[in-house]
């Protein structure tokens, strides 16, 4: 099996989710080779076939140049699957290569399993298997779904590619969205609430118990999507992604997407009723217990120290 992984380049420099392709690529036992918008001052590391194309030139972005310029080295390559990130960039462009090459296109990957590709579905809660039905297919890979066992190593085989098209947008550059109320990235203790917690009401026992740790309180996409707290609140790939010393997920069953936001936290305590719950795999220690009895308790004992 043939895999193309089309990498991300942002405001200089060369995005990790490209070594998230990779691993995803070896978790198929496909031969990847490498599709990038970028400079050569920041190449990736990796052992194969890197097809670079100059952001200076293209754009960082432009959807009908990198479609054109990507069109023509899957025509050499001749992959099975065009792998992108499930990203703004791969939102964008995996939908237009796949309908002008009429491939099927599936999206928000999470897994592979016995030949299929695993997705989530009902908001996370379900996952499903599919298969496509065209020979080849264009592939979106969820953030955090997949990552190297180690470093990243290698030293890829660059090969120059170009093209005169020019595209009906002009990139101008990026505008960073105002951050309103707290920054969650600054904490270095966070408590978040999952839909576990049962109602809005029981938000409260979570932000006390933030408060008497000194840190601050954070939420799933289920929680915020349910308009129990805010937006800027929210931890995953679809809010702030944070890296405190001390997260302490509350009622998280542990979706993908709120992983991506909180695995870098250097220490995670999980409270949940199920002993199986996903994110009991990803904790330092899992507390089996009734949030609403276990957080109370906890809360009053923080404030007694």
């Amino acid at each position: 099996m043939k895999a193309l992984l089309v990498g991300e380049y942002r405001e200089g420099r060369l995005l990790g989710s490209t070594y998230e392709l990779v691993a995803f690529a070896r978790k198929l036992g496909a031969e990847a080779a490498l599709f990038l918008v970028g400079s050569e001052a920041q190449i990736p590391l990796f052992n194969g076939k890197l097809y670079l194309a100059d952001a200076a030139q293209a754009g960082e972005y432009n959807p009908e140049v990198h479609q054109k310029l990507l069109l023509e080295v899957i025509a050499k390559e001749k992959p099975d699957a065009v792998v992108f990130s499930h990203s703004s960039y791969g939102w964008d462009l995996a939908p237009r290569v796949a309908s002008a090459l009429k491939l099927a296109q599936v999206s928000e990957v999470v897994g592979v399993e016995g030949g299929a590709f695993v997705v989530p579905s009902c908001n996370a809660k379900l996952r499903r298997s599919i298969r496509p039905k065209t020979a080849s297919c264009v592939l979106t890979v969820q953030a955090g779904a997949f990552s190297l066992a180690g470093e990243p190593a290698g030293t890829p085989v660059v090969e120059k590619v170009q093209t005169d098209a020019k595209g009906a947008l002009e990139f101008v550059g990026y505008e960073v969205t105002e951050k309103g109320g707290v920054d969650l990235t600054k904490a270095e203790v966070i408590v978040s609430a999952g839909r576990g917690i049962g109602k809005p009401e029981n938000l409260e026992l979570i932000a006390q118990l933030a408060k008497a740790m000194g840190g601050e309180f954070g939420a799933s996409r289920p929680v915020v999507d349910s308009g129990w707290t805010e937006h800027n609140r929210q931890v995953g790939s679809t809010g702030q992604s944070v890296a405190p010393k001390l997260y302490l997920a509350c009622g998280i069953s542990g979706s993908i997407q709120h992983l991506a936001g909180m695995k870098k936290s250097e220490f995670i305590v999980a409270i949940n009723t199920d002993k199986d719950a996903p994110i009991g795999e990803f904790a330092d220690v899992l507390v089996v217990a009734d949030l609403k009895q276990f957080v109370p308790v906890l809360t009053e004992k923080m404030k007694s120290l």
